[in-house]
């Protein structure tokens, strides 16, 4: 067995995880990562990575429906859907090599294995077979061990007709039917994907809307959009069960109505939530506090035993990749005794990466109105944007929700092509106290998309002169 003394170790490699460990070390201290599978975590080689690279390939094959459009005659398009797979995954490998490369270049010590405290200054590391490896000792340990796919009763997954969101990204083949459990991001993201790609996509969602957590108009445009597309969409609708039933998946559904009825596939996609990993760390034994299955911390990601810290999704929403290195750049930072200012929870922005994209941050219009703010209201459409009609990206719009008092950014809401890009500037704005008037009088370049932004802002003053 190994033995090792360190300033930091960290559980886990994911985005908070490596993030973490590197920038400790570039803070002069000694650190060890332990990680028992890839580096770069559940994002960069199950998810957020991988998926963007199977997106844009749905991206190009709905444009190759469309090259007449743009004066391109392609003729019959035969799809290789082992190597649109293959490319993500070659995506992912990649930038696993690339947190490889950062370890070495920083000199983050990497140990292969499963990590669990002993006590809150002692972790130990066994191997797949489960032996004993390393034991280290550290003034500080990080808990990074991130999520999985939440299991809900009824609902058998069985991963090989009734998927996660890994074996939807691992297909051999393009299903030609398909169910969607769940409508957040995974949930659409995956239903927009294998759509484009042909297959009869039904969308099952137990809230009023898809996507229940973004602002209601959002929501609204994004089910027109996917309808628009040929997906079958059934809000206000709970999954009873699901079931493998060897040549297809039987999934039972109750409507608000009390009503049920049967529903059937060749796949299911188990697409609900995520459940914190929590289990087999030592947690218990620590005596660190764990609260409705997430590991509970203070503002600067202390748990409720010193010397031990938690980041991303382990330690609760929002389960953003960026949300968790912001976390672990605080929390090292804050170990290193810099000055270092709490994350505001309320400008994180979240990201959807279906077509048409969905980006947002702050309040939703009804959470502003719910707060007691007196709003007002910007919206702009990309319909009369020059820009969107130039790249054939006309859906959508963005919409601010504004205080009408002191014109402070509240939040802002956008649904449309490359807004996940377009949010940044609302984010750099709310950071700076930008007001609305800010926004309209920032010179924005034309012909772009970020005029959208601008424009939006003018909209809510009866100053835009596009619309």
């Amino acid at each position: 067995m190994n033995t090792h003394t360190v300033d930091v170790v960290v559980l886990g490699a994911g985005p908070g995880g490596y993030v973490a460990a590197i920038r400790a070390a570039q803070l002069g201290m000694k650190t060890i990562c332990i990680e028992r599978d890839r580096l770069g975590g559940v994002c960069l080689n199950w998810g957020c990575i991988p998926s963007k690279a199977l997106l844009k390939s749905a991206e190009y094959r709905q444009f190759l429906d469309h090259a007449a459009d743009y004066g391109f005659s392609v003729g019959n398009v035969e799809v290789d859907f082992p190597k649109v797979i293959a490319r993500s995954r070659a995506v992912a490998d990649r930038m696993n090599n690339g947190v490889a490369f950062l370890f070495k270049k920083y000199k983050v010590q990497h140990i292969k294995g499963t990590g669990k405290l002993l006590d809150a200054r002692t972790v130990e590391v066994r191997d797949d077979q489960g032996n004993v490896t390393d034991r280290i000792t550290a003034k500080h340990v990080i808990i990074a061990t991130g999520a999985r796919t939440r299991m809900i009763p009824g609902i058998e997954v069985d991963r090989k007709r009734i998927w996660t969101s890994t074996e939807a990204m691992l297909a051999d083949a393009i299903p030609s039917s398909m169910i969607v459990i769940g409508s957040g991001a995974i949930g659409v993201e995956f239903a927009y994907f294998y759509n484009a790609f042909g297959t009869k996509v039904t969308i099952v969602e137990m809230m009023p809307t898809l996507v229940p957590n973004e602002d209601e108009e959002i929501a609204k445009e994004l089910e027109r959009s996917f309808k628009k597309q040929g997906m079958t969409i059934m809000t206000n609708t709970k999954v009873v069960s699901a079931k493998n039933l060897g040549d297809q998946v039987e999934v039972v559904v109750e409507g608000k109505d009390g009503n049920r009825q049967t529903l059937t596939a060749e796949v299911a996609l188990n697409a609900i939530g995520v459940q914190g990993n929590i289990e087999n760390i030592g947690l218990e034994e620590v005596g660190v506090t764990v609260e409705r299955g997430w590991i509970k911390v203070d503002p600067y990601m202390r748990t409720t035993v010193e010397g031990v810290y938690a980041i991303g999704d382990v330690a609760g929403p929002p389960w953003l990749a960026h949300k968790a290195s912001a976390e672990g750049i605080l929390c090292v930072e804050h170990i290193a005794g810099l000055e270092v200012h709490p994350i505001n929870y309320q400008n994180i922005p979240g990201c959807t990466y279906c077509q048409p994209q969905i980006a947002s941050i702050g309040m939703t219009e009804k959470k502003a109105r719910e707060a007691g703010y007196d709003v007002k209201i910007g919206k702009f459409p990309f319909t009369a944007s020059g820009k969107a009609w130039g790249i054939g990206k006309t859906e959508g719009f963005v919409k601010l929700v504004i205080d009408a008092k002191y014109g402070e950014i509240l939040g802002a809401h956008m649904i449309g092509p490359d807004v996940t890009e377009l949010i940044a500037e609302i984010g750099v704005a709310r950071e700076l106290d930008a007001t609305a008037h800010s926004l309209i009088k920032t010179i924005h370049a034309h012909p772009t998309l970020s005029e959208a932004v601008m424009e939006s802002a003018a909209t809510a003053y009866g100053e835009s002169v596009n619309f």
